[in-house]
Protein backbone atom coordinates (compact mmCIF):
# COMPACT_ATOMS: atom_id res chain seq x y z
CA UNK A 1 0.00 0.00 0.00
CA UNK A 2 1.21 3.44 -1.03
CA UNK A 3 0.42 6.53 -0.44
CA UNK A 4 0.67 8.73 -3.22
CA UNK A 5 -2.46 11.25 -2.66
CA UNK A 6 -4.72 12.36 -0.79
CA UNK A 7 -8.11 10.80 0.10
CA UNK A 8 -11.02 12.61 -1.25
CA UNK A 9 -13.51 11.59 1.48
CA UNK A 10 -14.50 14.34 3.41
CA UNK A 11 -12.53 14.43 6.89
CA UNK A 12 -14.10 16.73 9.50
CA UNK A 13 -10.28 18.52 10.89
CA UNK A 14 -10.73 22.46 12.08
CA UNK A 15 -9.05 25.06 10.54
CA UNK A 16 -6.88 22.46 7.59
CA UNK A 17 -8.04 22.10 4.12
CA UNK A 18 -6.96 18.42 3.52
CA UNK A 19 -5.58 18.14 -0.10
CA UNK A 20 -2.46 17.07 -2.04
CA UNK A 21 -1.68 20.41 -4.60
CA UNK A 22 1.72 18.03 -5.36
CA UNK A 23 4.22 19.84 -3.41
CA UNK A 24 4.98 16.79 -1.40
CA UNK A 25 6.75 15.73 -4.82
CA UNK A 26 9.10 18.68 -4.96
CA UNK A 27 10.70 18.64 -1.11
CA UNK A 28 14.36 18.62 -1.45
CA UNK A 29 14.80 17.36 -5.23
CA UNK A 30 17.67 18.41 -7.23
CA UNK A 31 20.68 19.89 -6.43
CA UNK A 32 20.57 22.53 -4.94
CA UNK A 33 17.03 22.15 -4.14
CA UNK A 34 14.18 24.13 -5.45
CA UNK A 35 13.70 27.01 -3.01
CA UNK A 36 9.99 26.35 -2.87
CA UNK A 37 11.50 22.63 -1.97
CA UNK A 38 14.04 23.38 0.48
CA UNK A 39 13.61 22.10 3.80
CA UNK A 40 15.38 24.10 6.68
CA UNK A 41 15.18 25.17 10.37
CA UNK A 42 12.16 27.97 9.80
CA UNK A 43 9.72 25.34 8.31
CA UNK A 44 11.05 21.93 8.91
CA UNK A 45 7.75 21.38 11.44
CA UNK A 46 5.03 22.83 8.85
CA UNK A 47 3.40 21.38 6.05
CA UNK A 48 3.94 20.25 3.70
CA UNK A 49 7.76 20.54 4.76
CA UNK A 50 7.32 18.04 7.51
CA UNK A 51 6.37 15.49 5.42
CA UNK A 52 10.32 15.15 4.16
CA UNK A 53 11.59 16.73 7.54
CA UNK A 54 10.20 14.35 10.18
CA UNK A 55 12.24 11.71 8.46
CA UNK A 56 15.64 13.35 8.04
CA UNK A 57 15.69 15.84 11.58
CA UNK A 58 19.72 14.89 11.54
CA UNK A 59 20.29 16.86 8.90
CA UNK A 60 18.58 19.75 10.35
CA UNK A 61 19.01 19.69 14.24
CA UNK A 62 22.51 18.43 15.70
CA UNK A 63 22.26 14.53 16.96
CA UNK A 64 23.32 12.03 19.36
CA UNK A 65 23.84 8.78 18.24
CA UNK A 66 22.06 5.99 20.35
CA UNK A 67 23.69 2.90 19.28
CA UNK A 68 21.89 -0.83 18.86
CA UNK A 69 23.93 -4.44 19.26
CA UNK A 70 24.81 -6.05 16.14
CA UNK A 71 23.97 -9.71 16.07
CA UNK A 72 21.47 -9.30 18.89
CA UNK A 73 18.59 -8.30 17.08
CA UNK A 74 15.64 -9.22 18.80
CA UNK A 75 13.71 -11.61 15.89
CA UNK A 76 10.34 -10.48 15.01
CA UNK A 77 7.89 -13.10 12.97
CA UNK A 78 6.20 -12.41 10.07
CA UNK A 79 2.29 -12.57 10.61
CA UNK A 80 -0.66 -11.66 9.21
CA UNK A 81 -3.85 -10.49 10.41
CA UNK A 82 -7.32 -9.78 8.42
CA UNK A 83 -8.09 -6.13 8.20
CA UNK A 84 -10.47 -5.95 5.41
CA UNK A 85 -13.28 -5.38 7.60
CA UNK A 86 -11.82 -2.01 9.21
CA UNK A 87 -15.01 0.74 8.54
CA UNK A 88 -14.78 3.65 10.06
CA UNK A 89 -17.51 6.38 9.84
CA UNK A 90 -16.83 9.79 9.38
CA UNK A 91 -18.96 12.62 8.44
CA UNK A 92 -21.27 9.93 6.76
CA UNK A 93 -18.31 8.72 4.84
CA UNK A 94 -17.01 5.25 5.73
CA UNK A 95 -13.33 4.99 5.61
CA UNK A 96 -11.61 1.66 4.89
CA UNK A 97 -8.31 0.88 6.38
CA UNK A 98 -5.76 2.78 3.77
CA UNK A 99 -8.42 5.97 3.54
CA UNK A 100 -7.98 6.36 7.55
CA UNK A 101 -3.93 5.71 7.39
CA UNK A 102 -3.74 8.59 4.60
CA UNK A 103 -6.53 11.22 6.22
CA UNK A 104 -4.39 10.97 9.62
CA UNK A 105 -1.40 11.77 7.36
CA UNK A 106 0.44 8.17 8.76
CA UNK A 107 4.32 7.94 7.42
CA UNK A 108 5.00 4.41 8.88
CA UNK A 109 3.07 1.69 11.12
CA UNK A 110 3.90 -1.24 12.12
CA UNK A 111 1.20 -3.51 14.33
CA UNK A 112 2.73 -6.36 16.53
CA UNK A 113 0.79 -9.61 17.94
CA UNK A 114 3.56 -10.61 19.95
CA UNK A 115 6.41 -10.98 18.30
CA UNK A 116 4.50 -11.11 15.11
CA UNK A 117 4.31 -8.43 12.43
CA UNK A 118 1.14 -8.87 11.67
CA UNK A 119 0.45 -5.87 9.53
CA UNK A 120 3.35 -2.98 8.21
CA UNK A 121 3.24 -0.19 5.73
CA UNK A 122 5.12 2.70 5.03
CA UNK A 123 4.44 5.92 3.11
CA UNK A 124 6.24 9.14 1.59
CA UNK A 125 10.33 8.73 2.78
CA UNK A 126 9.38 6.30 4.69
CA UNK A 127 10.86 2.55 5.01
CA UNK A 128 11.78 -0.14 7.53
CA UNK A 129 15.46 1.17 8.40
CA UNK A 130 14.64 5.17 8.20
CA UNK A 131 14.35 6.73 10.99
CA UNK A 132 11.48 9.43 12.12
CA UNK A 133 11.27 11.77 15.04
CA UNK A 134 8.89 10.46 17.95
CA UNK A 135 8.43 14.21 19.04
CA UNK A 136 6.85 13.46 22.59
CA UNK A 137 7.19 10.07 22.48
CA UNK A 138 10.50 10.83 23.14
CA UNK A 139 9.35 11.03 27.01
CA UNK A 140 8.38 7.72 27.19
CA UNK A 141 11.56 6.53 26.35
CA UNK A 142 13.30 8.74 28.65
CA UNK A 143 10.51 7.58 31.64
CA UNK A 144 12.19 4.13 30.78
CA UNK A 145 15.62 5.08 31.33
CA UNK A 146 14.92 7.14 34.74
CA UNK A 147 12.92 3.29 35.54
CA UNK A 148 16.00 1.44 35.20
CA UNK A 149 17.97 3.94 37.50
CA UNK A 150 15.68 4.10 40.03
CA UNK A 151 15.96 -0.02 39.96
CA UNK A 152 19.72 0.67 40.34
CA UNK A 153 19.09 3.11 42.71
CA UNK A 154 20.92 5.97 41.14
CA UNK A 155 17.78 8.15 41.35
CA UNK A 156 15.26 8.45 44.18
CA UNK A 157 12.36 9.58 42.71
CA UNK A 158 11.66 11.45 46.45
CA UNK A 159 14.48 13.93 46.12
CA UNK A 160 13.89 17.65 45.01
CA UNK A 161 15.03 18.46 41.87
CA UNK A 162 17.10 21.41 42.94
CA UNK A 163 19.02 19.06 45.38
CA UNK A 164 20.44 17.32 42.51
CA UNK A 165 20.68 20.83 39.87
CA UNK A 166 21.13 23.90 42.50
CA UNK A 167 22.04 25.75 39.33
CA UNK A 168 17.99 26.13 38.90
CA UNK A 169 17.32 27.16 43.10
CA UNK A 170 15.24 30.00 43.35
CA UNK A 171 12.95 28.83 40.26
CA UNK A 172 9.58 28.01 39.51
CA UNK A 173 10.90 24.56 40.57
CA UNK A 174 11.40 24.93 43.81
CA UNK A 175 10.21 22.06 46.34
CA UNK A 176 9.06 19.96 43.31
CA UNK A 177 10.31 16.35 43.33
CA UNK A 178 11.99 14.10 40.24
CA UNK A 179 8.16 12.29 40.51
CA UNK A 180 6.54 15.14 39.77
CA UNK A 181 8.82 16.01 36.63
CA UNK A 182 8.30 12.91 35.81
CA UNK A 183 4.43 12.57 36.23
CA UNK A 184 3.89 15.96 34.98
CA UNK A 185 2.91 17.49 38.13
CA UNK A 186 4.73 20.46 38.62
CA UNK A 187 2.96 24.00 39.00
CA UNK A 188 5.40 25.96 36.72
CA UNK A 189 4.37 28.69 34.49
CA UNK A 190 4.90 27.65 31.41
CA UNK A 191 2.26 27.89 28.26
CA UNK A 192 2.82 24.95 25.70
CA UNK A 193 1.24 26.49 23.05
CA UNK A 194 2.52 24.72 19.84
CA UNK A 195 0.98 27.79 17.60
CA UNK A 196 2.62 30.62 19.67
CA UNK A 197 4.94 32.87 18.11
CA UNK A 198 6.71 34.46 20.91
CA UNK A 199 6.95 33.73 24.57
CA UNK A 200 8.99 31.10 26.32
CA UNK A 201 7.85 28.52 24.01
CA UNK A 202 9.81 30.08 21.00
CA UNK A 203 12.98 30.73 23.72
CA UNK A 204 12.68 27.31 24.34
CA UNK A 205 13.24 26.09 21.01
CA UNK A 206 15.69 28.22 20.03
CA UNK A 207 17.80 27.01 22.73
CA UNK A 208 16.98 23.75 21.29
CA UNK A 209 18.13 24.49 18.13
CA UNK A 210 14.89 23.84 16.93
CA UNK A 211 13.99 27.37 15.47
CA UNK A 212 17.11 29.56 14.02
CA UNK A 213 18.13 32.50 15.98
CA UNK A 214 17.32 36.27 14.66
CA UNK A 215 20.23 37.70 13.25
CA UNK A 216 22.11 39.73 16.08
CA UNK A 217 20.49 37.18 18.41
CA UNK A 218 23.09 35.51 21.23
CA UNK A 219 22.98 31.86 21.16
CA UNK A 220 21.83 30.11 24.19
CA UNK A 221 21.20 26.48 25.33
CA UNK A 222 18.58 24.40 27.23
CA UNK A 223 19.94 24.41 30.58
CA UNK A 224 20.36 28.40 30.63
CA UNK A 225 16.52 28.34 29.30
CA UNK A 226 15.48 26.78 32.78
CA UNK A 227 16.32 29.87 34.77
CA UNK A 228 14.10 31.76 32.47
CA UNK A 229 10.89 29.64 34.43
CA UNK A 230 10.80 31.48 37.65
CA UNK A 231 6.81 31.80 38.08
CA UNK A 232 4.64 29.18 39.58
CA UNK A 233 1.13 28.67 38.51
CA UNK A 234 -0.39 26.20 41.79
CA UNK A 235 1.20 23.89 44.03
CA UNK A 236 3.51 20.74 43.01
CA UNK A 237 1.67 17.44 42.88
CA UNK A 238 -2.21 19.00 42.23
CA UNK A 239 -3.11 18.10 38.78
CA UNK A 240 -2.14 17.00 35.46
CA UNK A 241 0.26 19.86 33.80
CA UNK A 242 1.96 19.29 30.66
CA UNK A 243 5.16 20.99 30.28
CA UNK A 244 7.67 19.77 27.76
CA UNK A 245 10.99 21.27 29.80
CA UNK A 246 9.92 19.40 32.73
CA UNK A 247 11.66 16.23 31.08
CA UNK A 248 14.46 17.92 29.68
CA UNK A 249 14.83 19.17 33.18
CA UNK A 250 14.70 15.11 34.22
CA UNK A 251 17.29 14.07 31.08
CA UNK A 252 20.07 16.98 33.04
CA UNK A 253 19.47 14.94 36.16
CA UNK A 254 19.89 11.83 34.83
CA UNK A 255 23.13 12.56 33.30
CA UNK A 256 24.28 14.34 36.53
CA UNK A 257 23.47 11.52 38.93
CA UNK A 258 24.64 8.56 36.69
CA UNK A 259 27.41 10.67 35.30
CA UNK A 260 27.08 9.61 31.70
CA UNK A 261 25.99 10.75 28.33
CA UNK A 262 21.73 10.26 27.97
CA UNK A 263 22.47 8.62 24.69
CA UNK A 264 24.46 5.87 25.78
CA UNK A 265 22.73 5.50 28.99
CA UNK A 266 19.32 5.11 26.09
CA UNK A 267 21.93 2.70 24.37
CA UNK A 268 23.02 0.59 27.29
CA UNK A 269 19.79 0.45 29.17
CA UNK A 270 17.45 0.04 26.26
CA UNK A 271 18.30 -0.19 22.97
CA UNK A 272 20.87 -2.53 23.05
CA UNK A 273 19.07 -5.21 25.50
CA UNK A 274 15.69 -4.93 23.84
CA UNK A 275 17.33 -5.93 20.23
CA UNK A 276 17.10 -2.87 18.29
CA UNK A 277 17.58 -3.40 14.83
CA UNK A 278 19.08 -0.18 13.63
CA UNK A 279 20.83 2.95 15.34
CA UNK A 280 18.66 5.53 16.87
CA UNK A 281 19.32 9.06 17.63
CA UNK A 282 18.25 12.15 19.51
CA UNK A 283 18.64 16.09 18.72
CA UNK A 284 21.18 18.15 21.31
CA UNK A 285 21.60 21.67 21.69
CA UNK A 286 24.86 23.58 21.28
CA UNK A 287 26.54 22.14 24.64
CA UNK A 288 25.33 18.63 23.40
CA UNK A 289 22.47 19.41 26.00
CA UNK A 290 19.90 16.17 25.00
CA UNK A 291 16.04 16.82 23.67
CA UNK A 292 14.76 14.25 25.75
CA UNK A 293 11.18 15.89 25.53
CA UNK A 294 10.77 15.48 22.04
CA UNK A 295 13.81 15.06 19.88
CA UNK A 296 14.19 11.18 19.97
CA UNK A 297 14.22 9.62 15.98
CA UNK A 298 13.55 5.77 15.68
CA UNK A 299 12.54 3.15 12.89
CA UNK A 300 8.82 1.75 13.03
CA UNK A 301 10.10 -1.20 13.92
CA UNK A 302 11.90 -0.35 16.74
CA UNK A 303 9.26 2.20 18.34
CA UNK A 304 7.11 -1.42 18.57
CA UNK A 305 10.01 -2.89 19.86
CA UNK A 306 9.82 -0.36 22.69
CA UNK A 307 6.18 -0.81 23.34
CA UNK A 308 6.62 -4.10 23.36
CA UNK A 309 8.46 -3.81 26.29
CA UNK A 310 5.57 -2.74 28.50
CA UNK A 311 3.43 -5.52 26.92
CA UNK A 312 5.73 -8.26 28.04
CA UNK A 313 6.66 -7.11 31.41
CA UNK A 314 9.99 -5.11 30.71
CA UNK A 315 11.29 -8.34 29.41
CA UNK A 316 12.90 -9.15 25.70
CA UNK A 317 12.92 -13.24 26.17
CA UNK A 318 14.83 -13.73 29.20
CA UNK A 319 16.07 -10.62 29.52
CA UNK A 320 14.51 -8.27 32.28
CA UNK A 321 15.02 -5.07 30.69
CA UNK A 322 12.64 -2.53 32.48
CA UNK A 323 11.74 -3.63 36.27
CA UNK A 324 8.31 -5.41 36.15
CA UNK A 325 7.01 -3.60 39.07
CA UNK A 326 7.72 -0.42 37.12
CA UNK A 327 6.17 -1.69 34.12
CA UNK A 328 3.17 -2.19 36.16
CA UNK A 329 3.03 1.10 38.11
CA UNK A 330 2.56 2.33 34.38
CA UNK A 331 -0.82 0.67 34.04
CA UNK A 332 -1.76 0.69 37.77
CA UNK A 333 -0.16 3.65 39.47
CA UNK A 334 -1.59 6.87 37.89
CA UNK A 335 -3.67 9.62 39.82
CA UNK A 336 -7.43 9.50 37.85
CA UNK A 337 -8.24 12.23 39.86
CA UNK A 338 -5.03 14.51 38.88
CA UNK A 339 -5.77 13.92 35.34
CA UNK A 340 -9.11 15.26 35.50
CA UNK A 341 -7.94 18.46 36.74
CA UNK A 342 -5.36 18.57 34.45
CA UNK A 343 -4.84 20.19 31.15
CA UNK A 344 -5.78 17.79 28.52
CA UNK A 345 -9.35 16.65 29.53
CA UNK A 346 -10.89 18.79 26.58
CA UNK A 347 -8.19 16.38 24.42
CA UNK A 348 -9.55 13.29 25.60
CA UNK A 349 -13.26 14.33 26.98
CA UNK A 350 -14.18 10.63 27.88
CA UNK A 351 -12.29 10.61 30.40
CA UNK A 352 -10.69 7.25 32.61
CA UNK A 353 -7.41 8.70 32.02
CA UNK A 354 -4.01 8.65 34.07
CA UNK A 355 -0.40 9.75 32.82
CA UNK A 356 2.20 7.87 34.66
CA UNK A 357 6.21 7.38 34.24
CA UNK A 358 5.99 9.66 30.51
CA UNK A 359 2.94 7.04 29.89
CA UNK A 360 -0.88 7.96 29.24
CA UNK A 361 -3.18 5.26 30.01
CA UNK A 362 -6.23 4.51 29.19
CA UNK A 363 -7.96 2.92 31.72
CA UNK A 364 -11.15 -0.03 31.96
CA UNK A 365 -11.25 -3.33 31.08
CA UNK A 366 -8.78 -3.37 28.91
CA UNK A 367 -6.14 -0.95 29.71
CA UNK A 368 -4.69 0.74 26.93
CA UNK A 369 -0.80 2.44 27.57
CA UNK A 370 0.36 5.21 24.80
CA UNK A 371 3.17 7.20 23.88
CA UNK A 372 1.48 10.37 21.92
CA UNK A 373 3.90 12.69 20.51
CA UNK A 374 2.39 16.25 18.08
CA UNK A 375 1.77 15.94 14.34
CA UNK A 376 0.45 12.29 14.80
CA UNK A 377 3.26 10.58 16.68
CA UNK A 378 2.02 7.58 18.67
CA UNK A 379 2.70 4.16 20.06
CA UNK A 380 -0.33 2.11 21.34
CA UNK A 381 0.57 -0.92 24.34
CA UNK A 382 -2.37 -3.27 25.03
CA UNK A 383 -0.82 -5.67 27.51
CA UNK A 384 -3.97 -8.16 28.03
CA UNK A 385 -3.45 -8.89 24.52
CA UNK A 386 0.47 -8.18 23.60
CA UNK A 387 -0.99 -5.55 20.83
CA UNK A 388 1.57 -3.12 19.90
CA UNK A 389 1.10 -0.29 17.81
CA UNK A 390 3.62 2.27 16.12
CA UNK A 391 2.08 4.75 13.87
CA UNK A 392 4.54 7.51 12.67
CA UNK A 393 3.13 10.37 10.91
CA UNK A 394 3.58 14.12 9.56
CA UNK A 395 -0.19 15.81 10.00
CA UNK A 396 -0.39 19.31 9.11
CA UNK A 397 -1.21 20.70 12.85
CA UNK A 398 0.99 19.80 16.17
CA UNK A 399 -2.04 18.79 18.31
CA UNK A 400 -5.53 18.99 17.06
CA UNK A 401 -8.57 17.29 18.94
CA UNK A 402 -10.23 16.75 15.52
CA UNK A 403 -6.88 14.70 14.49
CA UNK A 404 -6.31 12.74 17.83
CA UNK A 405 -9.92 11.61 17.86
CA UNK A 406 -9.49 10.22 13.95
CA UNK A 407 -6.85 8.30 15.17
CA UNK A 408 -8.01 6.49 18.46
CA UNK A 409 -10.85 6.02 16.84
CA UNK A 410 -8.99 4.44 14.34
CA UNK A 411 -7.13 2.68 16.71
CA UNK A 412 -9.79 1.28 18.87
CA UNK A 413 -11.46 -0.73 15.36
CA UNK A 414 -7.89 -2.43 15.24
CA UNK A 415 -7.53 -3.43 18.85
CA UNK A 416 -11.39 -5.00 18.61
CA UNK A 417 -10.05 -6.53 15.27
CA UNK A 418 -6.63 -8.26 16.34
CA UNK A 419 -7.33 -8.44 20.06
Amino acid sequence: MQCCQRISVNVTIPFYDIKDDGVNDLLMTGFPSDKDGQVELGNWRTPPFNRWAFSHVSELVPCALVRMKKGAEAKLVEGSVDLSAFALDQDGSVMDLGEWLEATYTDAIVILKGEEVVFESYFGEMDRRQQHILMSVSKSVLGAVVGCLVEQGVLDLGACVTDVIPEIMGSAYDGATLRNLLDMRVGVLFDENYHASGGPIIEYRKAQLWDPLEIGEAPTDLRRFFRLLTETDGPHEDRFHYVSPNTDLLGWVVERLSGRRYADLVSDLIWKPMGAEEDAYITVDRLGAPRCAGGFCATTRDLARFGRLLADGGRVGDTQVLPETWVRDIIEGGDAAAWDRGDFISLFPDGGMHYRSKWYVERGAHPMAFGLGVFGQNVFVEPESGLVIAKFSSQPLPLDPGFTALTHRGIAMIREMVR
